[in-house]
C-alpha cells in the first residue's frame, strides 16, 4: 500500500519548518487560522518556497464569514490567485457560493481556469452546499483536484458516513482531502472506516511571546481573539505522530 500523504495547515514559514521537521507531506499555506484561514502574504510564500521542499497549495479568501462574495472581493481573489501562482504556489485552495448556499459555478471557474495545471481544491464551504452529491459532480466537472471537508459536521469523525459516500462516488476522479480534528488517537481508524487516502489537519500548539506582558492593558485585536502575548505554532511532535500512524497502516 502506497504511503498515505498528510496535508499540515500552515500560517507562517516557521509553520511550513515545523511541518516538514515533522514529516508532512504537503502544506496548505493561509493566514488568519483563527477566522477559517485567508489568502498568505506573497512573501511568506516566496519565503515558504525558499525554505522548504515540499508542495505548498495557497488559499484565496479575502475575508471570513462565508463564501457569497462582492465584485470587488472577487476581483481581489483574482489579483490574488494570479500572484499565488506567479510566485510558486503549488495549487490554489478555494470556493465561491451563492447567497443560497450552492457554488458559484461562474465564478469557480474562473478560478479554475487561472489556475491551470495546478492543483485546483475545493476547502469547506462545500460544508454548507444543501446537496453534497451534487456538488461533488459540480467539482469533478470544473476539474478539481482534490476537496476537503469533515462530511458537513463539525468534526471529520461525525461525518464518516457522508465522507464514506464521497469517497464511494468519487471513483477516483477527484481525491476526498478529510480535515476536521483528525489526530493521532483517531487517525488510523478513520481511515479505515472512510477508505480516504489522504488526510489534512492543523496541529497547532500555543506559544508565548513575552514583549507584550510589560503592558497587559494593550491589546490589538478583539477581547474575544487570544490575548497578544499568545500566538500558535504547528507542533512538530503532533504531525510527526499522525505521520507515523498513518505509515504502519
Amino acid at each position: 500500500m502506497a504511503p498515505i500523504p498528510v496535508e499540515i495547515v500552515c500560517c507562517s514559514v516557521d509553520d511550513c519548518i515545523q511541518a516538514v521537521a515533522g514529516g508532512a507531506d504537503r502544506i496548505e499555506l493561509c493566514g488568519a487560522i483563527t477566522v477559517g484561514g485567508l489568502t498568505p502574504s506573497i512573501g511568506t510564500l516566496i519565503e515558504a518556497k525558499r525554505r522548504v521542499n515540499l508542495p505548498i497549495v495557497a488559499m484565496v479568501r479575502p475575508r471570513g464569514a462565508g463564501f457569497d462574495y462582492t465584485e470587488a472581493e472577487f476581483a481581489t481573489m483574482i489579483a490574488d490567485a494570479e500572484m499565488l501562482i506567479a510566485n510558486g504556489a503549488d495549487g490554489l485552495v478555494f470556493g465561491v457560493l451563492t447567497e443560497d448556499g450552492k457554488f458559484d459555478m461562474a465564478r469557480m471557474k474562473v478560478l479554475v481556469d487561472l489556475a491551470g495545471s495546478a492543483d485546483k481544491v475545493c476547502h469547506r464551504c462545500f460544508d454548507v452546499v444543501p446537496d453534497p452529491s451534487v456538488a461533488l459532480e459540480q467539482l469533478i466537472d470544473l476539474g478539481f483536484t482534490r476537496l476537503l471537508t469533515s462530511g458537513q459536521r463539525a468534526f471529520a469523525s461525525d461525518g464518516i458516513p457522508l465522507i464514506r459516500s464521497l469517497v464511494e462516488q468519487s471513483a477516483g476522479r477527484i481525491e476526498i482531502l478529510p480535515a476536521g480534528g483528525l489526530r493521532v488517537h483517531n487517525i488510523v481508524d478513520f481511515l479505515k472506516e472512510t477508505g480516504c487516502k489522504c488526510f489534512h489537519l492543523a496541529p497547532f500548539a500555543e506559544v508565548t511571546d513575552s514583549s507584550t506582558l510589560g503592558n497587559p492593558e494593550i491589546e490589538y485585536a478583539p477581547t474575544s481573539l487570544p490575548k497578544e502575548s499568545v500566538y500558535h505554532l504547528i507542533d512538530r511532535r503532533q504531525v510527526a505522530g499522525v505521520v507515523e500512524a498513518a505509515r504502519s497502516m
